[in-house]
């Protein structure tokens, strides 16, 4: 069993030696002795103990008091004060720092003991009602951007697939036919639209449940891209396309790999998806797979709006957006599926990115060639 660390903080040396003796019997490991606060500082940041002794009148302008408040907000850790003196002034002034404990020296063994088991305790579950009260608040502020986001989303193509209905059943005039057939091709887009945000949030609900599975067949990757490129392809404007290339296939003969077909298409859907919806028209996606017999890489490079350096540490949160996407639709979610679905391969993703020059991912797994 590991055992509790302890600093003392005392400015009688004897005291301090004879309270940590008595310590030391009773189990615990002595980490320090400091007499005065900075050496009090420096031994909590060298040794992160999990309490603190504090002598109420210490050596040097800060006391005990003042010192025990300053751990509590910078490090987080319980402080039992020890005083000679126990007059309701000083009494007072110790209990607006909210001590875990107060001790009148000379101490008992026994109320040693039981005044550091107590702290202890109460600190543990404070520590565990805070982490639950914080991760309250991140679930009711992911709640909170899911509804905003999703909600905006549905909107636009449940606004368009209603503007078709009205069109289409007008009877003065009446819609020509090839308007009619325009109108049905945009009502089917907004369908596929949102079929495709009700994929991504049952994809990442299945994530947090831990119920999105991996299972790994052999597939032609080879296949795969292209096959994804062609179906991009035909959906985008003339002149932006993507420029796929491969490289290491001729070498190995067979472009076969253990991997999950339906993992992988999130993946590079995704990523495919991104590259283009944030790029310029008329700008060029470049998509690379290379192969080698320990491992296969996907590159995807766009020429667009790119990420800023703040949210470059939270892109792979749900529903967390760059702020400089302004009116481009989107839900934060496709960089937090192709995270979980990349880890579910075992592989590794990295992001380069820069402001107005683009992003470029690349995803590696080491599957075992078919």
């Amino acid at each position: 069993v590991m055992r509790r660390k302890l600093l003392i903080v005392e400015d009688e040396r004897l005291i301090a030696l004879d309270i940590k003796q008595r310590l030391v019997q009773l189990g615990y490991e002595v980490v320090a002795i400091a007499n005065h606060a900075d050496a009090a500082l420096q031994a909590v940041t060298q040794h992160r103990p999990d309490l603190v002794l504090m002598d109420i009148h210490l050596q040097g302008a800060v006391d005990g008091i003042a010192l025990a408040a300053q751990i509590q907000q910078q490090f987080n850790l319980p402080v039992i004060f020890l005083t000679a003196h126990a007059d309701s002034a000083t009494l007072t002034q110790a209990k607006a720092t909210q001590p875990f404990g107060y001790l009148v020296k000379p101490v008992e063994t026994h109320m040693l003991s039981t005044a550091i088991e107590i702290a202890l305790t109460r600190h543990q579950t404070e520590v565990a009602v805070q982490r639950a009260l914080s991760k309250e608040k991140e679930l009711n502020e992911l709640k909170t951007r899911f509804i905003s986001i999703v909600s905006h989303e549905f909107r636009n193509p449940l606004s368009a697939i209603k503007l078709i209905f009205d069109l289409l059943e007008r009877q003065n005039p009446p819609v020509p036919p090839e308007q009619q057939q325009l109108h049905l091709q945009r009502g089917k887009l907004a369908v596929e639209h949102m079929n495709q945000l009700l994929e991504e949030v049952l994809i990442i609900g299945q994530a947090e449940s831990g119920k999105l599975t991996y299972h790994p067949e052999p597939i032609n990757v080879l296949w795969i891209c292209r096959n994804l490129v062609e179906e991009f392809q035909t959906q985008l404007n003339a002149p932006q396309t993507i420029v796929f290339r491969y490289s290491g296939l001729d070498a190995m003969g067979n472009p076969f790999y253990s991997m999950d077909a339906k993992l992988l298409r999130h993946i590079l859907t995704n990523l495919l998806s991104n590259a283009i919806k944030y790029s310029p028209q008329g700008s060029d996606v470049y998509f690379d797979l290379a192969c080698t017999p320990e491992a296969i890489s996907f590159r995807i490079q766009d020429q667009g709006i790119g990420i800023p350096v703040n949210d470059q540490p939270r892109l792979f949160e749900s529903f967390h957006r760059g702020a400089n996407v302004k009116g481009i639709g989107g839900t934060g979610l496709g960089l937090s599926i192709v995270k979980q679905c990349v880890e579910l391969h075992h592989g590794k993703i990295h992001i380069d990115s820069q402001i107005n020059q683009g992003t470029t991912v690349t995803v590696v797994f080491n599957p075992i060639p078919s």
